[in-house]
């Protein structure tokens, strides 16, 4: 018999039909979870006026404050409409005036954003009314240096950022491949440093302590908390969207405090109980803005991983219409000539963001054959040491048939980066 399942692609969803007569074939989603109050300017409000760790410093702002609201960039699918205009309503209340209240795009090492793709992420009215600053990381002389922390990471900050009064990260809690989660500071310390500094913290994704769903003992996480604090982030507005990118629950307050609540409602989505790997995981970055490019998608193919058998094969949808979204990545993989080149060559050099994520791909590569359907081009992909593919193509059943056992198992995943086996449940 045969069966379509819906994988995001970009904008859109793309069909994979599977013949399932012989095949066990299970379709992997996210949990649900029941919102009572399914408003959600609403559920920004409550959590507005009930912050978590302690009073709220926005009763004392004066006419004088000034105010640093920090946005995540296009590649993250945080619906800042609904989160930022009931705080701007909560900062005029307490006697902020407009002017002195700043927005601060999260660039991290991403390229920044041109100034017409601002109202992508805040809407059309934020820009006109109130300044927006877009980060470079590599804009030295508006980078100040404040310290650094006990792990040695060296704290270049935006230095606009750093001389505001009140400082107030907005974004969601979400799986983190290495970070083990997003969310909290991350955005101001890591979009909002100086790539020193994101260099040296991210080395810290070699410590096998550093993955996916750990956070207490995730040493490059706690290291962004250090970062943060010495940054002086004093509040996180975050929230825990599902699948269709809708607000589950929202947390205001004390940054660490509001990403331990949120960690718990991630694991509540996220967790899917494993009784055995597959012979097939075929999975979605999630659709735009997670397949902008493969720089983001790679981190489905590590969610996909979880689930997949040694010797196992990964295909993943992603859309990649920006490309492979990384300069750095693809100036390192010249010249070459298979996997095993990349674990030599990152030894050999100086860390740095970009590589890494060959590194990333290689330690899958590792384990699992990986199958990409993409708009990047075949020879591209190839040059990847990833495989290309059609999921649209008829060979993609003759595909399935010489590489799946005829008593197989395939995992559909289509939201790849918001899945995780029950084992991952002890990283509390």
């Amino acid at each position: 018999m045969i069966k379509d399942y819906d994988l995001p692609y970009g904008d859109n969803f793309i069909p994979v039909s599977i013949d399932n007569h012989l095949l066990h074939v299970d379709l992997i989603q996210p949990q649900k979870l029941t919102v009572i109050n399914k408003d959600p300017i609403s559920l920004v409000r409550e959590a507005l006026s009930a912050p978590l760790g302690g009073e709220s410093l926005i009763n004392e702002i004066r006419p004088e404050t000034q105010i640093a609201i920090v946005v995540n960039d296009k590649t993250r699918p945080v619906p800042n409409s609904e989160l930022v205009m009931p705080l701007l309503q909560k900062l005029h209340e307490a006697g902020a005036q407009q002017t002195n209240i700043h927005f601060f795009v999260a660039s991290g090492t991403h390229l920044p954003m041109a100034v017409d793709e601002i109202p992508l992420i805040l809407g059309k009215d934020i820009p006109k009314n109130y300044p927006v600053h877009v980060h470079d990381c590599d804009q030295d002389d508006n980078l100040c240096e404040i310290g650094s922390t006990t792990r040695g990471t060296p704290v270049y900050v935006n230095r606009q950022f750093y001389d505001c009064d009140l400082k107030i990260v907005v974004g969601d809690i979400e799986l983190h491949h290495f970070a083990g989660f997003s969310g909290g500071v991350k955005s101001a310390a890591i979009g909002l440093s100086g790539r020193s500094t994101i260099n040296h913290n991210h080395k810290l994704l070699l410590d096998p302590n550093s993955t996916l769903g750990e956070y207490e003992n995730n040493p490059l996480r706690q290291d962004i908390e250090e970062i943060g604090q010495l940054m002086g982030v004093h509040y996180a507005l975050n929230a825990v969207i599902d699948e269709n990118k809708q607000l589950v629950s929202v947390s205001f307050g004390d940054p660490k405090t509001v990403m331990r609540a949120g960690i718990q409602v991630v694991r509540r989505l996220s967790q899917i109980e494993l009784k055995q790997p597959y012979d097939l995981v075929i999975a979605s970055a999630g659709g735009y803005p997670k397949d902008i490019n493969l720089y983001q998608s790679q981190k489905a193919m590590t969610h996909a991983s979880f689930f997949c058998k040694p010797g196992g094969l990964i295909v993943l949808a992603a859309e990649c219409r920006e490309g492979v979204g990384s300069k750095g990545y693809l100036d390192f993989m010249e010249n070459i000539k298979n996997p095993a080149e990349i674990f030599i060559k990152f030894a050999n050099q100086e860390f740095s963001v970009g590589p890494h994520k060959a590194l990333q791909i290689a330690r899958i590569l590792d384990r699992n054959p990986v199958y990409l359907h993409s708009l990047l081009t075949p020879e591209l992909i190839a040059h990847l040491f990833l495989s290309p593919i059609n999921l649209l193509s008829n060979d993609f059943t003759d595909f399935i048939r010489s590489h799946v056992p005829r008593d197989g198992r395939i995992a559909i995943i289509p939201y790849a980066t918001a899945c995780i086996p029950s084992f991952f449940g002890d990283h509390v």
